[in-house]
């Protein structure tokens, strides 16, 4: 834990951090993420995102507890639970936020054409909320045990599994941007495996910016990782960890950024109905190989005909293609 000393009327007192938290820009801070949260749960009830809506929340109000703790600071800097509090809610945030990112491409995945992807939506959504669960349990394993130790190796202990968890952010996030690059890649050379009933919806400038957004979400999180293990391999005392405006733009910053692209580009908006599922995804050796199973798949959505879709593959013996799920 940092330890720091300043001089004040009194004598020298304890202190966190090497500088006194900037009350005008800490508060800031809280009231747009407050803003953006108000405006989730606005448009959550709306357009009916649960699950996105859930994830963005946590993120969100994690923010908010995060910088609300920092304010305490300002008045008492030798506090040790708002310390504690700012420490722990900052650095598990963004991990709410990535999975609402990853619900969002297991989606676009859906609209453009289940086939392309060499991962299923569901299996992209378990990878990386595994991944996300690994982060949240590192970085708050170590956030616990160097807030806790009395001891210098202790605290290093803890500090070397936070940075564990943050390299295992890094990495997910990577990995992330690497496989959606190779979806864009199959999607230009997609053709006529592209489903035709989602062509008007992907031809809207409010879906290309969508897209662009998320990717500038990812990015920014991406950015605010790695700053935060640059900031943490120097330890509390660092210099990076005591430089409130590099602090306030690398890890704030892009979290406002993130958030704000998240919130202002909504899927409930850019998605409409699609977003609610309309299509069924059927998983076959035809599809692997050209349109017509998906194709055929998508004509039938209307009014409970699932059901015979999938009567209809069955009884056929077709023992090579199944109903895999309900988008």
């Amino acid at each position: 834990m940092a330890s720091h000393t300043h001089a004040t009327p009194q004598g020298e007192t304890f202190t966190h951090f090497a500088y006194n938290p900037n009350l005008a820009a800490n508060a800031l801070y809280v009231t747009i993420f407050s803003i953006y949260l108000l405006a989730q749960c606005l448009l959550g009830l709306i357009h009916k995102t649960w699950d996105y809506t859930a994830a963005m929340l946590c993120g969100l109000g994690l923010e908010i507890a995060g910088y609300t703790a920092r304010i305490f600071m300002r008045a008492d800097p030798s506090a040790r639970i708002p310390f504690l509090l700012n420490s722990a809610f900052l650095i598990l945030s963004p991990a709410f936020l990535a999975a609402s990112i990853y619900l969002c491409f297991g989606r676009i995945v859906s609209i453009y054409s289940t086939p392309l992807s060499p991962l299923s939506p569901r299996r992209i959504l378990l990878l990386f909320v595994l991944c996300d669960i690994i982060n949240l349990v590192l970085q708050g394993a170590g956030g616990a045990l160097s807030s806790t130790s009395l001891t210098p190796n202790g605290i290093q202990a803890g500090l070397q599994v936070i940075l564990a968890g943050l390299v295992t952010q890094v990495v997910s996030l990577l990995l992330f941007l690497v496989l959606c690059a190779d979806f864009a890649r199959r999607v230009r050379r997609g053709g006529r495996k592209l489903r035709k009933d989602t062509w008007e919806l992907r031809q809207m400038g409010v879906w290309k910016a969508f897209l662009a957004g998320l990717t500038a979400s990812t990015l920014a999180i991406l950015i605010r990782s790695i700053f935060r293990i640059a900031e943490l391999s120097c330890g509390y005392t660092g210099p990076l960890a005591n430089n409130e405006a590099t602090f306030m733009t690398l890890e704030g910053g892009m979290m406002i950024f993130a958030s704000g692209a998240l919130t202002v580009l909504h899927p409930g908006i850019c998605f409409g109905e699609f977003w609610k599922g309309e299509a069924v995804a059927v998983e076959s050796e035809e599809e692997k190989q050209g349109f017509r199973g998906l194709e055929k798949a998508v004509m039938y959505q209307e009014d409970g005909i699932v059901a015979t879709v999938e009567m209809e593959l069955f009884e056929m013996g077709a023992a090579d293609c199944k109903l895999v799920s309900v988008v």
